[in-house]
């Protein structure tokens, strides 16, 4: 078994703590002091690992908010026997979401919100994260499109890039609204959404 080595995880625990710390109140608002309070660490551990706050926040957008995205929302699709109905299931289960998600928001969509009009840097790994996600969705619904499963005269790119804008357009007013019920009657839509692009 491979150990894993006490920088790695020293960094780790600092991912985790600015991650939290930025979905609760953005990046330019997010606390150094607070972060460092989490994890116990000194500023002199923090710089060591992340030369600047703009490097920290990179960071967690590629390696939190870039890994758990594909780990919830990407990962299953690539690994079903049948895409389209594996996605109709994860936009139910989704609605299940708790009440402290939906007043935070999406992490990915408060950045992107916040970030992405005033940094290119912020902007470039925020849209990377998008397009990969758009595109799973897309050789989602190709694959099944290719198996029968939906219909043939669905354009899988459109649809995709139409249903990860629903997606965050959802817990965007959700958000606003501070509405678990708002959240899961949009969802629910888009779920009913994708169940028609399916061949009756």
């Amino acid at each position: 078994m491979e150990t894993i080595r006490q920088p790695d995880l020293t960094r780790q625990r600092i991912l985790e703590a600015s991650f939290k710390e930025i979905h609760r109140h953005g990046f330019q608002a997010a606390s150094i002091a607070n972060i460092l309070a989490d994890t116990g660490l000194t500023k002199g551990a923090l710089y060591h690992h992340f030369p600047s706050k703009k490097a920290l926040g990179l960071a967690v957008v590629d390696e939190m908010v870039g890994v758990r995205l594909n780990e919830r929302n990407i990962r299953p699709l690539h690994a079903a026997a049948h895409p389209a109905h594996t996605l109709i299931e994860l936009l139910g289960d989704k609605q299940h979401q708790d009440e402290e998600y939906i007043r935070l928001g999406c992490p990915l969509n408060n950045l992107m919100q916040e970030m992405s009009p005033v940094d290119e840097a912020f902007r470039i790994r925020l849209t990377h994260i998008l397009e990969r996600w758009q595109l799973a969705f897309e050789e989602a619904l190709r694959r099944s499109q290719m198996a029968g499963e939906v219909r043939k005269e669905v354009n899988c790119h459109a649809a995709a890039l139409f249903i990860v804008s629903a997606w965050e357009g959802c817990t965007g007013i959700a958000k606003n609204m501070q509405s678990v019920d708002v959240y899961r009657a949009c969802m629910s839509q888009l779920q009913s959404y994708v169940a028609s692009l399916l061949q009756n």
